[in-house]
């Protein structure tokens, strides 16, 4: 993102997602291409992810206003990664200095601009802050959009894989610190996992590649993982909980 960083919709606090009084049931996730054009790893994710609601906090957060709400989309975007460590997940932390959400973990996104879809604007997104090449990602499915009653946005998540990764970096250290490809064996790893709390809320969390991943973006995350079939038990004896208000 540019100049909209300071209302980033993926990082509006603990509230993934809460059911407003006139929502609908978001119709069901939408694929982008033919089964024969997935990798093979990643066929498994996407049947599950079009088979039924989505894991865990998704689910109850997969509804939407019918009008009056800015929407916006992510990029989830999984490559094979490297011999060693797997496929991997990126993730970007925003700078230190930003007004609002400083230094929290996030998904490329934000905003889709007028004459856009949800696709267009994560890759450009993607390309503005992390100086990936729009054209080496391919999109594979439109999950079900998200409401954010925070901040009113409408999210809708674009699953992605890069079938030709290249070098990422913050694009504007500004609004970007960091940028990492978070391998899948880190973020299912007990050990990287934590819960989260911000007041009465409690939610999954991760802390990898020097981030603490929490709200929005780790709600996401776990789904992924669970849609992934990469999902370990975790809960005990990691019940370690961070208070993320005092943070």
């Amino acid at each position: 993102m540019t100049a909209r960083a300071a209302e980033d919709p993926t990082d509006v606090g603990p509230e993934v997602a809460v059911e407003p009084p006139d929502a609908v049931l978001d119709p069901a996730a939408i694929p982008l291409v033919g089964d024969d054009e997935v990798p093979h790893w990643l066929r498994p994710m996407i049947r599950r992810s079009l088979g039924g609601p989505l894991p865990g906090m998704l689910d109850r957060g997969a509804r939407h206003r019918q009008g009056g709400s800015r929407q916006s989309a992510v990029l989830m975007l999984l490559s094979e990664g490297s011999e060693s460590a797997g496929p991997d997940l990126l993730l970007t932390q925003r700078a230190a200095t930003l007004r609002t959400h400083a230094g929290q973990p996030a998904f490329p996104g934000g905003a889709i601009d007028v004459g856009e879809d949800a696709v267009a604007a994560a890759l450009r997104e993607g390309q503005e802050e992390t100086g990936l090449d729009p054209a080496s990602v391919m999109p594979l499915v439109l999950m079900p959009r998200l409401y954010l009653p925070r901040s009113e946005f409408v999210v809708q998540p674009v699953l992605a894989y890069w079938h030709t990764p290249g070098p990422v970096a913050p694009v504007d250290p500004a609004e970007t610190a960091l940028v990492a490809r978070v391998p899948i064996a880190d973020l299912a790893d007990p050990a990287h996992r934590v819960w989260g709390s911000w007041g009465t809320f409690v939610g999954p969390a991760f802390e990898v590649a020097g981030m603490l991943v929490w709200g929005f973006t780790a709600a996401i995350v776990d789904a992924l993982l669970d849609l992934g079939g990469w999902t370990l038990p975790w809960e005990f004896p990691h019940t370690r909980t961070i208070d993320m208000s005092r943070r």
